[in-house]
C-alpha cells in the first residue's frame, strides 16, 4: 500500500496539471450534489431562510363544451354474467370444501359480545348494522367476494370493500368477504354471527349462511360504484329536461347495465335512469346535482332487473360514468406575466396537490411550486419545472413559513387540514410516495414518534405564521373542500383573479379526485396516536383555533379534536 501511494506521489509530481484537473472534477462533483439536495421536494424547517413566489392571472374566458374523445376504459375483467355480481377471488391457503371445520356453531354469546366490542372501534371507518341470513341461490350482498382462510379481518374486508367503492361489507364463515350497494335479506340472530375471524380472534366474521355486515362509512356518499359507473344520487327532474339532458332512449328491459352503457356508448359522462327511459349529458347549470332527493323517491324496481332501482319519470337515478368530461381538462400556462404572486400555502399533507389538481381544472391554468418534483411533473404538473418567480403560472406550492417567505408573496390560499389526517398523511407520502402508504415497520418503528415530535409544532406554527405575515389570506379548511367542493373553489378560483364559469366548474367536481388521492379507507387497524402525541397536538389545535376567531374567521372545524 506504501509503494503505490509513493508511486501516485511521484505520478502527479510529474504531472500536476492532471492532478488539479481531478481535484477540479470531484469539487465539482460535490457541488453538483449539494446542488441537487437544494431542490428535492422536501421544505425547509419552519424559521429557515428561503425566498418566495407565486403568480395571478387574467380573466379565463368560457372555452365552451370541446367534442368529446373515447376517455373510458373498458371494465377491466368483467364476468359474462354481469358486472354487477363482480369478481371472486379465492385464497389457495385451504379448499372451500373445509368451510364446516371453521369453528363452533353453537350459540357462543361471549364471542358475540366480544365481536360488538371490537366493531365499536372501527365505527370511524365502518358502522354495524347486523346480522343477516345469506344463501348461494340469492346472496345478501351481490357485489365483489373474496375468501382468505387464515388471515381474514373485519378490517381487511372493510378496506376492499371501500376501496372497490361499495357501500356495504360483510363477512362470513370466519374468512369470506362479501360487498354490495344494498343488503337484500333478512335479519338473523346475533348469536347466529360469533365465529372468529380466521386473521383475528379479538372479532367475530359472521357464521354458517350469517353475514356480519357493516354499512362503510365513506368521506363521500358519490363515491359509491356500480361497475364501472359511479352512483351519484337521486334528483328532481330538470325543468328543461331535453336540454339539460339531450340524449334519450327507451329501454322496455331497463336496467342500470343497459342505461351506463348506453350513456358510455354515446361518450356522455352522466347516465339517468327515468322509469323505462334513460337520458344522457353533462352536469350544467340546468342539472347541477347539487340538490339530492330521498333515495326513496327513485325506487322504482327495474323492469330488466328486480333488485335495481331505475327512478320514476320525476326522480332520475343518476350515475357517472367512465366517459371522462373534456370540458375542463385543457390547461395552459398563462399568456402573460403575473403582476401578483399568489401562494398557496399549507402544512405538508393538508392537499396542496389536490388542490393544485382542482384549481388547474377550474382555471385552465397551471400551477408551479416553490420546489420541483419529477414525479409531480410527468403526472402533467407542467408548470413544476418552472422556476416559481416566472410568473407563467397561475398560483405557487410551498410550505414555508418563515416572515421573509410569506412576505414575498402578494396574497395566498391558505389550506388548513386536521392535524391528526395531515400528519399521517405526510408521513405516508414521505414513506410511500404521493399516493402510496408507508410501510408498518415504520409505523411501529422510531420513525412516526420522531415525525410527530418535529412536525406537529409545525403544523401550528405554519398556520400562525401566515396569519400574522401574510399580506391577503383566504382560509380554506381541506374539510370544506371536500364537502362543498363547488363553494370553497368559487372562493379560491375568485382569489386569483378569474372569473369563474359554472359549467366548468361542474365539470371539476365530475373530475375531482384525479390520480392525486390515496384509495380506501385508513390503511392501519390501529390507532398510532399516543395519549401524550393527543394531549400535545390539542394544544396546537386551540392555538390555532383562538388564532382564527381573533381574525373575525371561523374556528377549526369540531372534527379536529378527537373523540
Amino acid at each position: 500500500m506504501a509503494k503505490l501511494l509513493v508511486k501516485l506521489q511521484r505520478y502527479f509530481r510529474r504531472k500536476p496539471v492532471r492532478f488539479f484537473t481531478l481535484l477540479a472534477l470531484y469539487l465539482a462533483a460535490g457541488s453538483l450534489v449539494f446542488l441537487h439536495s437544494g431542490f428535492t421536494g422536501e421544505p425547509t424547517v419552519p424559521g429557515s431562510q428561503r425566498g418566495p413566489g407565486a403568480g395571478e392571472g387574467p380573466g379565463l374566458p368560457y372555452l365552451g363544451v370541446m367534442q368529446l374523445s373515447r376517455g373510458f376504459k373498458a371494465a377491466a375483467m368483467m364476468p359474462e354474467g354481469g358486472r354487477r355480481h363482480g369478481l371472486r377471488f379465492k385464497s389457495t391457503s385451504k379448499e372451500p370444501a373445509e368451510r364446516g371445520k371453521a369453528g363452533d356453531y353453537g350459540s357462543n354469546w361471549s364471542r358475540a359480545l366480544r365481536g360488538r366490542s371490537g366493531r365499536e372501534k372501527e365505527e370511524d371507518r365502518a358502522r354495524y348494522i347486523g346480522c343477516y341470513v345469506d344463501n348461494t341461490r340469492r346472496r345478501t350482498l351481490r357485489g365483489v367476494s373474496f375468501f382468505d382462510y387464515k388471515k381474514m379481518t373485519v378490517f381487511r374486508c372493510q378496506d376492499n370493500c371501500a376501496e372497490r367503492g361499495y357501500l356495504y361489507a360483510g363477512l362470513e364463515f370466519g374468512a369470506e368477504c362479501y360487498c354490495g350497494h344494498k343488503v337484500q335479506a333478512s335479519n338473523a340472530s346475533e348469536s347466529e354471527c360469533n365465529m372468529e375471524c380466521k386473521g383475528e380472534r379479538s372479532n367475530t366474521c359472521g357464521g354458517v349462511n350469517r353475514l356480519s355486515i357493516y354499512r362503510l362509512e365513506l368521506a363521500q356518499e358519490s363515491a359509491r360504484r356500480y361497475g364501472s359507473a359511479i352512483f351519484r344520487g337521486c334528483f328532481r327532474r330538470p325543468d328543461n329536461l331535453s336540454v339539460a339532458l339531450p340524449i334519450s332512449q327507451l329501454m322496455l328491459n331497463m336496467s342500470v347495465d343497459k342505461c351506463v352503457d348506453f350513456c358510455t356508448e354515446k361518450e356522455y359522462p352522466l347516465s339517468a335512469l327515468a322509469g323505462t327511459a334513460c337520458r344522457c349529458g353533462f352536469p350544467t347549470t340546468l342539472f347541477t346535482l347539487h340538490e339530492r332527493e330521498d333515495e326513496q323517491l327513485c325506487a322504482q324496481k327495474c323492469a330488466g332487473e328486480e333488485f335495481e332501482s331505475c327512478g320514476t319519470a320525476e326522480y332520475l337515478l343518476v350515475y357517472q360514468t367512465q366517459v371522462q368530461d373534456n370540458r375542463c381538462m385543457d390547461r395552459r400556462f398563462l399568456p402573460t406575466r403575473a403582476k401578483q404572486l399568489v401562494a398557496l400555502a399549507s402544512f405538508p399533507g393538508a392537499g396542496n396537490t389536490w388542490a393544485r389538481h382542482l384549481i388547474e381544472l377550474a382555471t385552465g391554468f397551471y400551477t408551479g411550486s416553490y420546489y420541483f418534483d419529477g414525479s409531480l411533473y410527468n403526472k402533467g404538473f407542467k408548470g413544476e419545472r418552472d422556476h416559481w418567480r416566472s410568473g407563467r403560472t397561475i398560483c405557487i406550492k410551498t410550505h414555508e413559513s418563515g416572515q421573509k417567505e410569506i412576505e414575498s408573496f402578494d396574497s395566498a390560499i391558505l389550506l388548513i387540514r386536521n392535524p391528526y389526517k395531515a400528519l399521517m398523511a405526510e408521513f405516508n407520502r414521505k414513506y410511500g410516495g404521493h399516493i402510496g402508504f408507508a410501510a408498518h415497520a415504520h409505523w411501529k418503528g422510531k420513525e412516526w414518534p420522531e415525525f410527530v415530535a418535529n412536525y406537529a409544532p409545525w403544523w401550528a406554527t405554519h398556520t400562525l405564521d401566515w396569519l400574522r405575515y401574510g399580506k391577503k389570506v383566504l382560509v380554506v379548511h381541506f374539510e370544506d373542500l371536500k364537502r362543498d367542493l363547488f363553494v370553497q373553489l368559487q372562493r379560491m378560483v375568485g382569489l386569483l383573479g378569474i372569473t369563474a364559469c359554472e359549467d366548468r366548474l361542474l365539470c371539476v367536481e365530475g373530475q375531482k379526485d384525479g390520480n392525486f388521492k390515496r384509495s380506501g379507507l385508513r390503511k392501519l387497524e390501529y390507532d398510532p396516536y399516543t395519549p401524550e402525541m393527543r394531549k400535545m397536538i390539542s394544544g396546537y389545535i386551540k392555538m390555532v383555533d383562538t388564532a382564527l376567531k381573533l381574525r373575525n374567521l371561523s374556528g377549526v372545524p369540531d372534527d379536529y379534536y378527537p373523540r
